[in-house]
């Protein structure tokens, strides 16, 4: 049976570990619990929990990785400011990651398919971060996975995103149409229709939407691991762009909200808005390890599982031609970069910037570490409240 709460979101009964003890055992006894079924509750309840998780056990997973001896090792071709950083304890993104799963699995409901598509992208893109960094550990050099190794791992991942949410469409959940800001009746079908109904050929009909999420899943993933240079540089744009992420995941589940700014509402996708508040709360609980100068870094099992997550959130809310302003800075990192690659390459060696990501040709212009990442977290916040405003100016 199912209920509407006051956000406007119906559900189907939540089977969170904690909705299901606090309301649907509690209630019926306490009237005062009838406040976990309301969907924005619980978000700010799952957006605590991970920020608690991260607070309290942030101290001991620093001194567990002092312990296993499992440091950074700092680039020889970077700034000469950041081989004090080397020793560093990293991989901290163990604690990103157990920080977002924990508090979904507590407050969501996880008979909704969107919600296990969200936490298990994250912990597949955790994973290959892992790997990578691990590689680093034992190798005692700063580079792990090789490029292609890493691109492949990626690509699977996002593939068995594309394929899950293929199968979602299917059953008439999802619909694979993108959404073009700015241009309400322009709605391009992803899938060849055409090609479904013929024989041995239908499977090449979803490849066109399967290449699109895998391209953009990868692409984030890739652009948050570049970003993640600086002391806080890359977390505190997460923190912003999931916040961004979360008010859009909210609007699009809820009938009202989204009836009023004209957009498709996903009833659905509504529960993912806990998985976003835990993204949020996660982020925030690291940043306090995490600001310069930084006792932790995420490492790649930290930057691929956050560049997951939000790739994955986007993809599943239909907001993927939104992510250069939800994720402005991480695109713009990303950028610096191939525009750098591609200018030594087909330019006999000459670059555009003194270094690449941007971050640092701003530190090579005399920058201090702390003043690029204030700027830079200003532009992230610039860009987010921009893929805001498009909700109404559709």
């Amino acid at each position: 049976m199912q209920s509407a709460g006051r956000d406007g979101v119906r559900s189907k009964g939540g089977r969170g570990l904690l909705y299901w003890l606090l309301y649907q055992k509690l209630f019926p006894y306490f009237s005062v619990f009838r406040i976990f079924r309301y969907l924005t509750f619980r978000t700010a309840f799952a957006s605590l929990t991970a920020l608690l998780i991260g607070m309290l056990i942030g101290p001991y997973v620093i001194d567990k990785l002092r312990e296993f001896q499992i440091g950074q090792y700092v680039r020889d071709d970077g700034p000469q400011s950041h081989l004090k950083k080397g020793g560093t304890p990293t991989m901290g993104g163990v604690l990103i990651v157990i920080s977002i799963l924990v508090p979904t699995l507590l407050w969501a409901d996880l008979s909704n398919p969107y919600v296990w598509v969200a936490m298990l992208s994250t912990l597949a893109f955790g994973a290959i971060g892992f790997a990578d960094d691990y590689i680093k550990v034992v190798r005692k050099r700063s580079k792990g996975l090789t490029f292609w190794q890493k691109i492949g791992l990626q690509f699977i991942a996002s593939g068995g995103v594309a394929m899950a949410l293929v199968a979602m469409q299917n059953k008439r959940m999802y619909s694979t149409r993108l959404v073009v800001p700015f241009l309400k009746n322009f709605r391009p079908n992803l899938i060849v229709d055409s090609m479904r109904h013929v024989p041995h050929m239908a499977w090449l009909s979803f490849f066109p939407f399967v290449l699109f999420v895998m391209l953009v899943i990868t692409l984030m993933s890739n652009a948050v691991n570049l970003t993640d240079g600086l002391d806080g540089l890359a977390i505190g744009c997460t923190i912003i762009a999931a916040g961004a992420l979360t008010v859009l995941t909210y609007v699009s589940g809820n009938v009202v909200f989204s009836g009023y700014l004209d957009i498709d509402h996903m009833r659905l996708v509504s529960e993912v808005t806990i998985f976003c508040g835990s993204l949020v709360g996660a982020s925030i609980g690291f940043l306090w390890y995490n600001a310069h100068p930084a006792e932790i870094f995420m490492g790649d099992v930290g930057s691929l599982a956050l560049g997951g997550a939000i790739g994955t959130v986007a993809v599943i809310i239909k907001q993927e031609l939104l992510l250069p302003f939800i994720g402005g800075v991480f695109i713009l990192e990303a950028a610096s970069v191939i525009l750098q690659v591609g200018s030594y390459k087909l330019r006999g060696g000459k670059r555009i910037f003194r270094m690449a990501p941007l971050h640092h040709h701003f530190e090579l212009l005399g920058w201090s570490e702390s003043k690029v990442i204030t700027r830079f977290w200003i532009m992230a916040l610039v860009f987010a409240l921009f893929a805001l405003t498009t909700l109404k100016l559709r």
